[in-house]
Formats: structure tokens, sequence, C-alpha cells
């Protein structure tokens, strides 16, 4: 089964599904290992992967980059976090057809500003996108796909802004009626009272997707209770990678030595098999006859 037609089933059916949060090759990698059917390319966390901010800093380009590098390193889906597709419609739907030849299964546009800033920074001062102007790049991004599967999420910001429950069921409807193949509706708030709210006004009419961040606290099982279709782990990789490697650097920088560390960390070995190390060197026997590989 294609990539983008695995996505397109976790969205629309019933049962509640899950994909996880990377960032470059590597961890989407582990994200595939770990058993997960699909990989959320956070902007948050591949921004910061590069030492910059969740503020549009890194261009489309280098995001196109780090994204096909986390393609080619796994069989499972990636749905891209393409914040607001990155300029108009009309960069909207180029970034569709360069999405479709690194064989990205979907993409999730917000309904914000360009350039935009992270949710969970100052929400309420952040002014959101026109809905009709927002529709016509839904409309846009979905005449422009050449995969019938190629899923666009639309991710509703009202509830981040400050707006209430009916200014977040207009724009979903208007999104959902421009073509938008799923809902992602944010919320900061502690408790799950939001999403609640909303799913039960939505009345299962279209797939919903959330992102618990805030409300992690929520039993999932309540999740698939509400009817909601996906579940976003959205940033925990690289907040792991983070704490990791705090630990590690200040500890050698005090001890001034690798034998207490040696023990806490991956081996070299494992590095060369997520690497595909092997499968090098069975290459290098095949294609070139007497050469001996080296590590």
């Amino acid at each position: 089964m294609k990539k983008t037609a695995k996505l397109r089933k976790m969205i629309q059916t019933n049962n509640l599904d899950f994909i996880m949060e990377a960032h470059n090759g590597l961890s989407a990698k582990i994200v595939e290992e770990a058993g997960f059917n699909g990989i959320w390319a956070s902007g948050l966390t591949i921004s910061a992967s590069l030492g910059v901010r969740d503020n549009n800093e890194a261009s489309w380009t280098q995001i196109l980059d780090m994204l096909e590098f986390m393609s080619d390193a796994t069989s499972i889906p990636i749905l891209l976090d393409g914040d607001t597709g990155y300029g108009n419609f009309n960069n909207a739907r180029r970034l569709v057809k360069k999405l479709e030849q690194r064989n990205i299964a979907g993409v999730c546009i917000e309904d914000k500003l360009f350039p935009k800033t992270n949710s969970f920074i100052n929400g309420e001062a952040q002014p959101l996108a026109d809905v009709e102007e927002f529709c016509g790049k839904i409309k846009a991004m979905k005449d422009s796909q050449l995969d019938k599967d190629f899923i666009v999420v639309t991710r509703v910001e009202a509830f981040i802004a400050g707006w209430g429950l009916q200014e977040v069921l207009r724009r979903a409807e208007a999104y959902r009626q421009a073509g938008a193949d799923a809902v992602l509706i944010h919320s900061k708030r502690s408790d799950l009272t939001e999403i609640e709210a909303f799913m039960k006004e939505w009345s299962g009419r279209h797939p919903v997707v959330i992102v618990p961040t805030k409300y992690y606290a929520t039993p999932t099982e309540r999740f698939a209770e509400l009817g909601v279709n996906l579940v976003i782990w959205a940033n925990h990789n690289l907040r792991a990678s983070i704490d990791a490697m705090k630990i590690i650097s200040q500890q050698i920088r005090q001890q001034k030595s690798l034998i207490g560390v040696e023990g806490k960390v991956a081996s070299i070995d494992e590095i060369f098999r997520l690497q595909g190390a092997d499968e090098l060197q069975m290459a290098e026997k095949k294609y070139l006859p007497g050469k001996k590989s080296v590590r």
C-alpha cells in the first residue's frame, strides 16, 4: 500500500490511531522501529533541531531537504506540519507538488498568517487568516495534487487565539467544504473541555485530529470515546533528546572522562545498525568483488 493510502486509511477509519514526532532521518527510523504507523514531521522540532525558532526562520526548502532524508529512511507515511503553507495559495500548491515528489503522504496547514509563531507563545495575540482566503488555499492544494490519496489536514487555531466554540465550528465547516481531508482542532487548555465541546457539536461529520501536548493527563480512552480519528504525539522525541544530551554533556565536562557515561548511551554499533551499515557491506561484496569493507 502506498504511503498516502496508509495515511488516508488511518485518518478515515473509526479506529483511533497515533503518529509520533520525528525531526530528522534518524528519529524517523526510530519512530518506525517503535511500531508507530505514521510520523509527524513537526515544524517546531525540525526548526529546533536546526537551532532556529518556530517562526518560519528555516526556509521551506530546508524543511523539504530534511523531509527527503526522513522519507528515504522509513516505509511509514509522514504527515508534515506545514505551518501556513509557507505563503499564499501559490506557495501552498507548489508545496504539495514538492511533497509528492518526496513521497510525503500529507500536510497539515494552520489558519494563521505567514510568518507564523508557535501556538503556545502568546497565542491570543496571533491574528487568524481570513476564512475565504484560507479556503482558497485549501482548494488550490487539493486541485494541485496528483495522488488522489494525498492528505491535506487543516488546523483550526481559533481556540488558541481566544475565540469561542462557534468560531471554531464555523472555520472547521468552511474548511471541510473547501475540500480538507480532516480538521485538526488545537487547544492549549490543560483539560479536554474545548475538545469535548467541539466533538459534541461536530457530530462526526468529518475526520478529526488532535494534539494533546497540553492536556496530556487525559486518558487516551477518552479520545476514542469522543470519536477522534488521529492523535499526534507532537514533540516528545526532541524533548527527550535535549534532556539526554544536557545530562551527558555536563557529566563529561565535569568528570573529564567517558568512564561514567559509556554504559548510559547507545553503542556505536547501534548507530551503525540504524544507518544500515550492514546493507552497505553486503552491497560492497556484490558490486565491489574482492573489496574488504572497512568499519
